[in-house]
């Protein structure tokens, strides 16, 4: 077996689509048998048993890439031994913009007018000058805080690490999330999903939420209870959730989920293959050229907070 090169890149599995090889091509970077290869591009984001046995039989490798945002499928087997980067803020922008097409959907009450039959009466809550609450302080935060811009909402931030973000008027801590609940006409989840953040909304929280308030979860379904969040929707105590996940996923055909009238849901596409395969390929190559050079890489994993 031939040594590892000094920096030298594989793609696998086998079946991976050839852009990848592309973007790694197009970074500077020589696409090799993972046998000499110093970093590997793991394009199979729900196979981590796969990528386990990879790592195993070629321990040499440094660095690996993983392709979504999301790394819950890979947390097992991220440890200290190596780099690890994923697609944190890839998506950010298609991802925001969903975010608030759903609240608009919602708090203008687009979806009800959709499904009617009728002409009906006016309804419908302002965006504009609205209490938004965000969930999370990542990519996504930052895009959607730049899209609120124009509609002059007052943005409260929920994140791990209280800092000034652009934009946002108040940032607090997951020990003020209730505060950041009460009062919001919009709360938007754009967190990552961890054993913290798992079932995060659930009765107590949606209990303290306005009446007239949407919930748009564009992160994870799991971090919504989602029989509580049934129990909401159906008895009024909230006006609304939109959700981009949910939690089974997919979400299956009887669930009562579909039959609510104040609930939006749409089948996991903030971001389509179409607008996910230029950004990754992006991603990719610039991860690669800053291998190369030796520079730091773009959506590192800290494997203490896993994401």
């Amino acid at each position: 077996m031939e040594p590892p090169s000094s920096r030298s890149v594989a793609v696998l599995p086998a079946s991976s689509p050839s852009w990848v090889t592309d973007a790694v091509i197009r970074g500077g970077a020589q696409v090799v048998d993972v046998a000499t290869a110093s970093a590997l591009v793991w394009t199979a984001a729900r196979d981590a048993n796969g990528l386990r046995e990879v790592l195993n039989e070629n321990p040499h490798i440094e660095w690996v890439q993983v392709p979504f945002a999301g790394i819950e499928n890979f947390v097992s087997i991220i440890d200290d031994s190596r780099i690890w980067t994923c697609g944190k803020g890839v998506y950010a922008e298609p991802v925001a913009e969903h975010a608030v097409a759903l609240a608009l959907a919602g708090m203008r009450n687009i979806a009800a007018y959709a499904r009617a039959a009728e002409w009906t009466s006016p309804a419908g809550r302002n965006l504009l000058g609205a209490a938004v609450t965000i969930v999370g302080g990542g990519g996504i935060t930052e895009s959607l805080i730049r899209l609120l811009t124009a509609f002059h909402c007052n943005i409260t931030v929920v994140r791990r690490t209280v800092e000034h973000i652009e934009g946002a008027d108040t940032v607090v801590g997951p020990e003020n999330l209730i505060d950041a609940l009460v009062g919001a006409d919009v709360v938007f989840l754009a967190l990552s999903l961890t054993p913290e953040t798992v079932g995060l909304i659930g009765r107590p929280e949606l209990e303290i939420m306005e009446p007239h308030a949407w919930i748009v979860n564009v992160a994870r379904g799991a971090h919504i209870v989602t029989a509580d969040l049934v129990w909401a929707l159906e008895n009024g105590v909230i006006g609304g959730a939109a959700l981009d996940v949910t939690d089974p996923e997919p979400l299956p055909s009887d669930h009562p989920l579909w039959a609510l009238p104040n609930c939006i849901i749409t089948p996991h596409v903030g971001n389509t293959p179409e607008m996910a395969i230029p950004l990754l390929s992006e991603r990719i190559s610039l991860n690669v050229e800053r291998y190369l050079n030796d520079d730091t890489l773009i959506g590192l994993v800290d494997p203490r907070y896993g994401y």
